[in-house]
């Protein structure tokens, strides 16, 4: 599963209990605690390079799902096309398609790394297109794009006048290289909502935390439908997020990010030990090795994995058409975890070497 095997860390899950304790349970403001969106917004400063104002430019929301559909259901008209790189997170599309939209997808290319080509996007642009998703780190390749590959993407963005949804989530889990949001570059603020939220960098998962930050004229707009349909994000989750943002932050993320690197680098090694040609992801928590070369699609090699070894993993195709001849394998568990996973992965693949 796309969840951290961590538990919340102490002095935020202290933070949220204190707060029922204290009586704390009211309604807090429709955009969030104010307090929680300066740390946001301090939070986006260093991240991102981008300044937002806590009062009128971020919105705390129930989870970056909540987000991600606002977003959607604000600037998406019947017939206006969103444009998806694919392999993606599964709710894009349907979302889309939900509000009126759309879906234009894109396939990304594993000899790319799974990074958008300015010359993909071209293609991919006509006179209904209005959205372009991003999604780096990505879900479920582990690809980022770096600067130089944004700053492409961001001018044929600005030459067809496009939005981006930028959905952060997994900016904290970055290895190797540094992250980068397509927010900072020049010209880009004013036509990006960026999403991010507390689930995966602070294994807050279950607290359905997350925010959305982006100009204030969007953000009017947003918070009217956040307000009429879900009030305010849950009290005890935002100030235990508040304490997970204090002035320390890095000291509670970078633990669990460096575990992650290190699984990351035990089961690259172990796929491409045993023949699984496969793309070292520099984010998030999963890796997307080849399979296609024994025959099997994507959805039949995981079944029979499941039945015969009973190991779970995710096919490919679940993520859109270019997932076909792939499988998503999460790497939020133990080493130990993880070398049983690769023993079962091992022997069943030696079983369809030995098939061919």
């Amino acid at each position: 599963m796309g969840e951290p095997d961590f538990d919340t860390p102490s002095h935020m899950m202290q933070e949220g209990v204190r707060s029922i304790q204290e009586g704390r349970t009211f309604y807090t403001a429709n955009a969030g605690l104010l307090e929680l969106r300066q740390k946001i917004s301090d939070y986006l400063q260093f991240r991102n390079h981008v300044h937002y104002d806590p009062k009128s430019e971020i919105i705390v929301t129930v989870g970056g799902s909540e987000a991600i559909d606002m977003a959607l259901r604000i600037f998406v008209e019947a017939g206006d096309e969103v444009i998806i790189p694919q392999p993606s997170f599964v709710c894009y599309e349907p979302i889309a398609q939900m509000v009126g939209g759309v879906p234009v997808t894109i396939n990304l290319q594993s000899q790319n790394q799974f990074k958008l080509t300015p010359e993909e996007l071209e293609t991919a642009i006509t006179e209904k297109s209005k959205i372009l998703i991003l999604s780096y780190p990505n879900n479920p390749t582990g690809a980022t794009m770096d600067r130089e590959a944004l700053i492409k993407i961001a001018d044929v963005v600005k030459k067809h006048d496009l939005l981006v949804i930028s959905d952060e989530i997994y900016a904290e889990l970055v290895y190797d290289e540094p992250f980068v949001s397509i927010s900072e570059l020049p010209g880009m603020r004013e036509r990006t909502i960026v999403i991010n939220g507390f689930s995966k960098g602070f294994a807050m998962t279950g607290w359905r935390l997350g925010f959305v930050a982006g100009p204030e004229v969007f953000m009017e707009q947003l918070l009217k439908l956040h307000q009429y349909t879900i009030m305010a994000a849950p009290t005890a989750s935002q100030y235990a997020a508040l304490a997970g943002l204090k002035d320390d932050w890095q000291e509670t993320v970078e633990p669990m990010r460096l575990s992650y690197e290190e699984r990351r680098n035990y089961l690259h090694h172990a796929l491409e030990k045993m023949g699984l040609p496969c793309y070292q992801a520099k984010g998030a928590f999963y890796l997307f090795p080849q399979i296609s070369q024994f025959g099997l699609s994507s959805e039949e090699f995981a079944m029979k994995l499941l039945e015969e070894e009973k190991l779970a993993v995710i096919p490919g195709s679940a993520f859109g058409q270019s997932g076909e001849g792939f499988l998503r394998l999460s790497y939020a568990y133990s080493i130990y975890e993880l070398k049983e996973a690769i023993q079962r992965l091992e022997r069943f693949v030696l079983r369809l070497n030995q098939d061919k």
